[in-house]
């Protein structure tokens, strides 16, 4: 007779072992925290040895094993040594969680962004997510079996007014990838999904939403009027990294409290027109959010 909580077990994931790389801070170490709870090893990887260990020690503190090897998501070489290493020490890599990843918080209008701010976005966030799956990639399907994560974002769903063209660019390119690997390898048992979050609220950012007025402009486009918080992505990944997924396959789910069905855009200009003291050409009649009238 099966367990009543045959379904739940299904989120288990004893017995795999899960690669995520920007895992030295912020949504990487939530995310190495949560599969460890789950029942998983780790392997970790970021470019900072002393914050990678100090995540390395609090999974080893929920009795899984770990093993963090530093690297540069932006070399395949560097992607390859992780790869490898993972496997040397666990005989195995079941999960890829791909979060490694930049952005700017300027909010420049796109003709002030220094032009080679459009390629460091797109070398860390699209070229280092494609690096990510080649180099694991081949392991899982000789194996038969794996899931890999891909971090997209609200802003690779559409244009957007929070002007960052290099990130924006690189999340949708990062949606086709998922696509295109997850019709690509599927029938060789290997799925590839992504998240696709909101901007999400913690201890160290919310003094800065805060003050620069973005919570509330993140407030106004949500439906739920809220921003995320750690605990709304903890379930998505489980989902996407354990069997309860198991026919799901080139999918991006949206954690974002409804924003990007609500379309449209915001009723007030963002506050990164104030903070940078920049005005983008506009028609006639726009105004600044601090401007009168």
């Amino acid at each position: 007779m099966q367990s009543e909580n045959h379904v739940f077990d299904r989120f288990r994931l004893d017995g795999k072992v899960a690669l995520v790389t920007g895992a030295s801070y912020g949504l990487g170490v939530l995310f190495a925290k949560t599969l460890a709870e789950a029942g998983a090893d780790l392997v970790l990887t970021a470019r900072s040895a002393d914050r990678l260990n100090e995540t390395k020690a609090m999974i080893e503190g929920f009795g899984r094993s770990c093993v963090a090897i530093t690297g540069d998501i932006r070399s395949f070489a560097d992607i390859e040594n992780v790869v490898q290493g993972g496997i040397d020490k666990f005989g195995k890599i079941d999960i890829l969680v791909s979060n490694a990843g930049t952005g700017d918080p300027r909010g420049l209008p796109s003709e002030l962004v220094e032009p080679d701010k459009f390629l460091d976005d797109l070398m860390t966030d699209l070229v280092g997510t494609w690096y990510a799956c080649r180099a694991v990639g081949p392991h899982m399907l000789r194996r038969g079996s794996g899931s890999i994560i891909m971090l997209s974002s609200i802003l690779g769903q559409t244009g957007h007014e929070h002007r960052t063209a290099g990130y924006v660019s690189a999340k949708h390119g990062v949606n086709g990838l998922t696509k295109l690997l997850g019709v690509e390898w599927a029938d060789r048992g290997v799925r590839v999904n992504a998240l696709a979050p909101n901007y999400f609220l913690a201890e160290s950012t919310r003094g800065m939403f805060e003050s620069s007025g973005m919570l509330y402009w993140v407030q106004s486009r949500t439906p739920m009027r809220r921003m995320g918080f750690d605990e709304d992505l903890k379930g998505p990944l489980l989902f996407l990294a354990s069997d309860a997924s198991s026919y799901l396959s080139g999918a991006i789910i949206p954690v974002d409290g409804g924003w990007s069905a609500s379309g449209g855009a915001a009723q007030h200009a963002p506050p990164f027109d104030g903070w940078n003291n920049t005005t983008p050409i506009a028609p006639p009649g726009w105004k600044r959010f601090d401007e009168e009238g």
